[in-house]
């Protein structure tokens, strides 16, 4: 079985007025298809830079980095925008929605990119949203939804173009206890699918339900339970 996501080694430092600033400082971590894995730690402790770099939305200063296989540092621009668009999903706390387009039309959005016609994108969004129960807010726009529901609009986009890898940055931030439940439950169903799914928070609580927790300290894994 291939690895989904592996880095070994990895480090990532930023220029900050000339003062080379290391926000990783050689982390290794594996993520296997169907992992369901939760990074925390304080803010500045590296969890949202990593969480950048394994959904190659960054690249590696140092050590290696592959992504479905294929080293991030071999690809070019375009290269690595298609392995994020046919690999990994994006969840995030702020649910990132067009306000003024429908939820079949938010969750259709990734297959533009993919060069699919309008007809099978809106047919491909419609079988997502109903997968994630909103087969009766396919016509609706964000601000007619809940919170709940616009980041189950969300995951369903997140999931329309069939990623190995579900990465969820405080997924559960701006929902109620009860419906970030829901949406916990959700994800959790798509690890038995076999979707890796990683998710980055605060909340010890969340992290608790994952079947592994990397903590990170000082750009540093400190601590894998």
């Amino acid at each position: 079985m291939t690895a989904a996501i592996v880095a070994d080694d990895v480090s990532r430092t930023y220029q900050l007025d000339g003062v080379s600033v290391p926000a990783l400082r050689g982390v290794s971590l594996t993520v296997d298809p169907g992992d369901y894995v939760a990074i925390v730690g304080t803010s500045g402790s590296g969890k949202s830079t990593l969480m950048h770099l394994l959904g190659g939305l960054d690249r590696p200063t140092g050590g290696t980095l592959l992504i479905g296989g294929r080293d991030v540092s071999t690809l070019s621009p375009d290269e690595m925008a298609a392995l994020r668009n046919t690999t990994i999903g994006f969840v995030f706390q702020s649910f990132h929605l067009l306000a003024r387009t429908t939820a079949q039309d938010n969750v259709g959005l990734p297959l533009v990119y993919r060069g699919v016609g309008r007809r099978e994108r809106r047919e491909r969004a419609a079988t997502m949203l109903e997968r994630v129960g909103l087969a009766h807010r396919i016509t609706h726009r964000p601000n007619q939804m809940s919170g709940g529901e616009q980041q189950r609009v969300a995951i369903a986009r997140a999931l329309v173009t069939g990623p190995s890898v579900l990465l969820a940055d405080e997924p559960t931030g701006n929902l109620d206890s009860a419906t970030g439940q829901s949406v916990l439950a959700l994800l959790e169903s798509l690890v038995d699918d076999g979707v890796a799914v990683v998710l980055v928070t605060h909340d010890r609580d969340v992290a608790a339900r994952a079947r592994r927790q990397i903590v990170m300290k000082d750009g540093l894994i400190s601590e894998t339970r």
